[in-house]
């Protein structure tokens, strides 16, 4: 007799824990039940605060934006700040819908327990400008059959948020996140979860072992991993290219994990054909000559979508710094240094720093650019502190 997880309830992965997937026919059963979520509401409201210039000039100053339209008298927002103006912050949402908390403990009890962002799409409607009241409602779009990548095997949950400025629709957000059982980790079932498990499951299963082109950074044939592929992050988020996404803490197997493998898609295909080739290459604008990084479709200070590339010379200075410690990941042995390096051209982008021990990192350290093997698909650039720079 085969048992059956409860929407709603909230399992973990350990003993004791149902998982739908377990039983036969369970595949097919906990997708059939999950695909009845899609189109119901997953949360909704209004945003805590107006569009405002100070939130502007934050994100600007961080993102190295200098554009002067939004700054002055008749300032907008940057467009990419569209999710921005929706999010909860520290104290989070109260709303959300109750069909949401259903689908996400129904991965749970299945035991799909960690997750990790993955992509967002964006459309943008009309500018928001200060004093903007934001108001949106998200929806869960879609829900994938089960894929197998190289982080586990789960489901791509896709929400879309529509966003209104004073009642006018003014953009969409579309969020997809992966619910998963890490690689390596063994379900219910015995079996290990990862690419591994497609090898000695059924033909039927083997059929979604690979998850589609815009939804994973698993294809073990794609380029080298991203920048900080060390970089493990209390809450996994979608990173550019030079920098990267790591699930919630999960306890380290027995086994070394593979480091997780970067999603490359034509913004920044050039960036890893260059690291490919031990290059790293800084985009540059065609019309105004900016150089940037990470590598974006388009010139931040005058919009020009025509770019060509330099390559940097590998010399830079540490900008800034956190020592990880916490969450554990099975690809990484903490503690560890990553840097913000601040290249000889003037981009900054994140990765680790090695060549001197974790806490004799400091901020102005000079460092070297290498490229570094991990594994016999994977190398990566990584700063190596210059000789006698240690603090």
């Amino acid at each position: 007799m085969s048992e059956r997880a409860v929407p709603g309830g909230r399992g973990t992965s350990g003993e004791g824990v149902v998982s739908v997937d377990a039983t036969e026919g369970g595949y097919e059963d906990i997708h059939a039940r999950l695909k009845t979520y899609e189109g119901l509401t997953a949360v909704g409201g209004v945003g805590k605060d107006l569009v405002n210039e100070p939130m502007i000039r934050h994100w600007c100053e961080a993102m190295g934006d200098t554009n002067p339209a939004y700054a002055g008298a008749d300032a907008v927002a940057p467009a990419t700040m569209l999710q921005a103006w929706t999010m909860g912050g520290l104290s989070g949402h109260g709303g959300r819908s109750e069909a949401y908390v259903e689908m996400l403990g129904l991965l749970d009890s299945a035991g799909y327990v960690s997750v990790v962002a993955t992509d967002c799409e964006q459309e943008y409607l009309r500018p928001l400008r200060p004093g903007d009241r934001i108001t949106f409602d998200s929806v869960i779009e879609s829900v994938s059959e089960r894929k197998t990548t190289k982080l586990g095997t789960g489901y791509f949950v896709t929400t879309r948020t529509d966003v209104r400025a004073e009642g006018e629709p003014a953009g969409t957000h579309r969020f997809r996140i992966l619910k998963y059982v890490p690689a390596g980790r063994r379900r219910k079932d015995g079996a290990t979860g990862g690419a591994a498990t497609a090898a000695r499951e059924t033909t039927a299963d083997a059929r979604e072992t690979t998850a589609d082109a815009g939804e994973t950074a698993a294809d073990a044939g794609k380029a080298p991993a991203p920048t900080g592929a060390a970089v493990a992050t209390t809450r996994a988020t979608v990173a550019p290219a030079g920098e990267t996404v790591a699930p919630t803490g999960e306890a380290a197997p027995a086994s070394r994990a593979e480091r997780p493998r970067p999603v490359v898609n034509r913004d920044n295909a050039g960036f890893w054909d260059g690291v490919s080739r031990h290059r790293l290459l800084i985009q540059r604008c065609e019309k105004c000559r900016t150089l940037r990084f990470p590598w974006l479709p388009g010139c931040n200070s005058c919009g020009c979508l025509e770019w060509d590339t330099v390559e940097a010379a590998g010399e830079g200075t540490v900008y800034s710094y956190v020592v990880m410690h916490h969450p554990p990941f099975p690809a990484f042995d903490p503690p560890y240094a990553v840097g913000l390096v601040e290249l000889s051209e003037g981009v900054r982008m994140i990765s680790n720093v090695v060549g001197v021990p974790h806490d004799r990192v400091r901020i102005g350290m000079p460092v070297r650019l290498e490229f570094e093997r991990v594994d016999e698909e994977l190398e990566l650039p990584v700063f190596r502190a210059v000789e006698g720079s240690g603090g």
